[in-house]
Formats: structure tokens, sequence, C-alpha cells
């Protein structure tokens, strides 16, 4: 194994749920890996995320020892109730489907954990240090092309490189584009994403569907809880004063009929346009994605770091089979069981945008949308089967074909 400062048998892009997970699974197996984060040590233990993980997502990090934390201070979550024109409704989806449900986690708080596991154990990371390009993929001793906090310029070389760092980072750049498809669609919806420091006003997560547009209530501990508010395209961070959006927030929710929210100041905002983006295939050579590099999908369905979870997973036990035991069929077949995980993901994220936003305009058509989005409400309420069918979606992560 390469143990020199600037080899690896893996470079690990990005400090993330992906990243992370599969540096202290490859570390465990013996792998000698190096974590490469742009980003400072407090910034990836402090910057808020998602916090529902899934039950599949669970039982992988309790598996490798890796959920101390989440069974601590974890909170399992089972309903969500809808508001609408037509009245409010609630599913207990752990009695529905494959009777799972949500713990209710915040992101940063995993990332912390995986970075203590790692380090603790010894774990190669570099802080402050930016991925530029991955070059020579096409061969077996990739080179990952960085620059240090300094400003000074630097090099890794290893066997493979794992791209876990997001949409815009150095993996997604340095696809070759003759063989590369993208998969993209911008659903036309913007949201401001808000953090309240205020307890939750809901013992469930809350979708207001309103004609003024949507707006979301996520529990994230019992001091803090997550808001989403639809807004214009063109709205920026601080536009809206913290009044107008409690306002805003008290009037999509319904607060006058079904009561008041807790209020209290707005930390951490920002503008989430919903798209959903998907890369084929996931593996270039010796370069391979996983996380936000592999495929993005809007929060509306929480799966983004449970997706992360999982092809972390995948990806750690098809590297270490080759690279102990010389068995290159699981990384053959990374990119195909991901990509049937990520499509099943995706259809579902699409279905819950349909179902909480209505269409803009008054004309015909728009008005056809919008009563269809009243029938899928409905039938949410009514029909088991369909509720059924929402709640293994909406928990599940899909079943990813056997090897």
């Amino acid at each position: 194994m390469a143990t020199s400062g600037d080899t690896a048998d893996v470079v690990i892009l990005g400090a993330g749920p992906a990243g992370l997970l599969l540096g202290n699974l490859l570390q465990r197996g013996g792998v000698d890996c190096v974590v490469l984060e742009r980003g400072s040590r407090e910034h990836i233990r402090t910057r808020a995320r998602a916090g529902f993980l899934a039950a599949h997502t669970v039982r992988i990090l309790q598996r490798h020892g890796l959920a101390d934390g989440l069974n601590r201070d974890g909170q399992d979550h089972s309903t969500c109730e809808f508001r609408s024109d037509d009245g409010r409704f609630r599913l207990d989806y752990s009695r529905l489907g494959r009777g799972e449900r949500h713990t209710v986690y915040p992101q940063q708080a995993l990332v912390s954990d995986l970075l203590a596991h790692y380090v603790d154990a010894g774990g190669r990371i570099r802080f402050t240090t930016e991925a530029l390009d991955v070059r020579d993929t096409g061969t077996d001793r990739p080179t990952v092309t960085v620059r240090t906090a300094d400003g000074r310029p630097g090099h890794w070389r290893a066997r493979y490189v794992a791209g876990c760092d997001g949409r815009h980072g150095a993996a997604r750049r340095s696809l070759p584009a003759d063989t590369v498809r993208r998969h993209h669609l911008d659903h036309g919806v913007s949201w401001l994403g808000l953090l309240a420091e205020a307890p939750p006003s809901l013992d469930a997560v809350g979708y207001g569907v309103h004609g003024r547009g949507f707006a979301g209530h996520m529990a994230r501990t019992s001091t803090v809880t997550r808001y989403y508010l639809q807004c214009p395209r063109d709205t920026r961070a601080d536009d809206w004063s913290d009044d107008r959006i409690w306002d805003e927030l008290a009037l999509r929710l319904r607060a006058d009929a079904y009561g008041p929210l807790h209020r209290g100041r707005i930390g951490q905002r920002g503008v989430v346009h919903l798209e959903s983006d998907v890369i084929e295939p996931l593996r270039h050579g010796s370069l391979f994605l996983a996380g936000d590099a592999a495929s993005l999908i809007s929060p509306s369905a929480a799966k983004g770091a449970n997706l992360a979870v999982l092809e972390a997973e995948l990806l750690a036990e098809a590297l270490l089979d080759d690279l102990a035991h010389g068995d290159s069929a699981g990384l053959d077949t990374y990119s195909a069981r991901c990509l049937d995980h990520i499509w099943r993901a995706q259809e579902f994220s699409h279905w819950m945008i349909a179902l909480l936003h209505g269409s803009p305009g008054t004309d015909g058509e728009a008005r056809f949308r919008d009563s269809l989005r009243r029938s899928r409400i409905s039938a949410l309420r009514d029909s088991r089967a369909q509720q059924d069918w929402f709640a293994e979606h909406y928990v599940g992560i899909g079943t990813v074909r056997a090897a």
C-alpha cells in the first residue's frame, strides 16, 4: 500500500457524508486513502444541510459502528401532515408501506461523527485543499491537481479517485466530454430555505399547499426548525424580513385554523432552486462519482444524504474487493447499481414536486394542472393503496439490484 505524503491508493474528493463514510470504510479495510476538502474543519462541522435519515441509512451506519451519535441524539419520526384548501390530514407512514420511519439527525452532526471516527482511527484528511482537476482517468495512475490554503499547487497520485465533491467540484469538471451524459431538469420552483431558532410547531413534517405557494415545516432539534417558503425565482436570501417570513409561513400553513407557529430569529437562510441532475455513467476509468457529484435531487423528498450514504457503502465494498482481492466485479457494476436506485428516487422527488406546487398563471392549462394536484392530494388522503405507495417511497431509498 502507498504511504508517501502525495500518494494514496484512493484519493477522496470532498468531506461530506459520502466522502467521510467512504474514508472510514476504506481505512478499516486497510486501504491507504486521503480525503481532500476545500473547506475548513469548522465549516464542514457547522454546514447545515438535510436532517432526515432513512431506515436503510441508519442500518448502514449501525452495521459499521458509526451510529453512536444518532443512536444517542436522533429522534424517531413517522408522521407528516398535509394542509390545503380542502383541510388537513395526517399519515403515520410507519404503519404503512414497509413500516419504516425516519430518524431526525442534522447532517452537520452526522458529518462531525464521521469525521471524528475517521481522524481518531488515523485517517488522513487535508482541509482547505481545493481539488482543481483530475487527470489521466483512463490510466491506473490518475492525478489530482490541488491548491493548498496558501495558494501553492500540488498533486496527489492514486490508483482510484472518488469524486464526492458535489455538482460543481473537480470530479465533474474533469469528466471526459465524449463519454458522459448529463440529464438535467429545472423544475421552475424556488424556495427560501430557513433555519429558525424556534422549537417545532408541529409534531410532524408539515406540508402547506397554498395558492400563494408551498410552505414546509421540518423539525431539526428541540430548539431549531427548518422551514421552506416557495418564492419567486429572482428572490435574494435577504429580501424578506423575519416578520414577513413568519407572516407568510403562518398564512400558508394556515396557523389561524390549526394553531400558531413558534416564532424566533431566522438564522441561516438561502434560496434553493429545485433542480434534478444525473450523470451517467458514474465510472470513468479510475474516477468514480458518489453523492451530489453523481446526482442532484430536490430537497422535496429528503433523498440527497441517503443516496450519498448508500453509494459510499457500495463503492467502498467494490474498492476493497478490487484492492484487497483483485476482484473488479463490484467496480464494473457500481454505476448501474447506483443509477437504478437514483432514478427511482428522482421519480418520487418529481412526484412530490408536482404534489406540492401549483402551476403559474390562470389559463386553462394552469387550472387543469392544479385540479390534478388537488386530485393527487385527495387520493393520498383517502386511498390506502396510495398511502402504502407513498410510505414505501417516502422513507425508502429503493432496492438496488444485486451485483
